[in-house]
């Protein structure tokens, strides 16, 4: 599935996308607040190994994020812990080369996947993480309109030993018309 937007297309990840994360993503400050340090292209050939085996155990649904004006990858995110049952999934793993954070690039990118999953998919809930300590992403979150929940203490380890506290946020169905709107509003500025 591609999900297509005015200036962004989300396009299913493959492993022939390791050389354009590799250039997009090898940078120590974009693994800061996430458990898994990518510094070479092996790492990331791992980490495309293992969004892509969480994809063929129904798992997640990774992509790409690309650029269309310069038709080029700058960064990847999913669709994780997806449980069709109770009809949510989370929206993660997103990150972006540091010229395009806090571009119009990260809002296209939720909008395309929050309009799909709760339009295409029948979502009545998606959710969100992040380190505690991560406020651009805290603050991008609250920006595009997801409500914070609460703190999972001690949530995950990471690779320096820290132990990171986990701040969910979430959309409902019932919130996705006026999110949708807002969102509109930001990408037509």
């Amino acid at each position: 599935m591609t999900l297509e937007g005015i200036r962004v297309r989300l396009c299913p990840l493959s492993t022939d996308h390791t050389e354009e994360l590799c250039a997009a993503g090898l940078y120590e400050s974009l693994w800061r607040f996430v458990p898994t340090m990518i510094r070479t292209r092996e790492d990331m050939q791992s980490y495309v190994r293992v969004a892509l085996k969480s994809q063929e155990e129904g798992t997640a649904v990774p992509f790409v994020i690309l650029e269309k004006s310069r038709t080029k990858v700058v960064g990847s995110t999913r669709y994780a812990n997806i449980d069709d049952i109770n009809k949510r999934l989370e929206i993660g793993w997103t990150w972006l080369a540091p010229e395009w954070q806090q571009t119009h690039v990260n809002t296209e990118s939720k909008y395309l996947l929050l309009r799909h999953a709760f339009e295409k998919l029948g979502c009545i809930r998606v959710e969100f993480k992040t380190d505690s300590l991560n406020e651009q992403s805290r603050n991008a979150l609250q920006r595009i309109g997801a409500h914070e929940e609460g703190t999972f203490r001690n949530h995950m380890i990471m690779p320096d030993g820290r132990y990171r506290h986990s701040v969910y946020y979430s959309i409902i169905g019932s919130e996705w018309p006026e999110v949708k709107l807002h969102l509109e509003r930001k990408m037509q500025r």
